[in-house]
């Protein structure tokens, strides 16, 4: 199964259980407590920071169809354009300098 179908099925499942589909602010929000949830798992050593780091994707995945965005394509776009870009430390700090 690839990234495009996973994003479906995860769509799927939320409309079919009943989860929010329309809301995309209270979608943000979800993310970003899912996030903080994996954060939590690493800082205290959990054994379930897999698992939470799967909800961040799965969260990301349907905001990304509930935008109507191809999340793999996007990935796979975004990587592309930072192989090209040009990084130069300065003072300890990676400063891109060509796009």
């Amino acid at each position: 199964m690839n990234m495009k179908e996973i994003q479906k099925e995860i769509w799927d499942n939320k409309v079919n259980k009943g989860f929010n589909i329309a809301d995309v602010n209270k979608e943000f929000c979800l993310l970003y407590g899912e996030v903080a949830e994996a954060y939590d798992a690493y800082r205290k050593k959990k054994d379930d920071l897999g698992e939470e780091l799967a909800d961040v994707a799965i969260y990301l995945m349907g905001l990304s169809e509930m935008l109507g965005f191809d999340l793999e394509e996007q990935i796979l776009n975004k990587v592309s354009k930072n192989k090209k870009r040009v990084y130069k430390d300065i003072n300890g700090v990676n400063v891109r300098i060509k796009d």
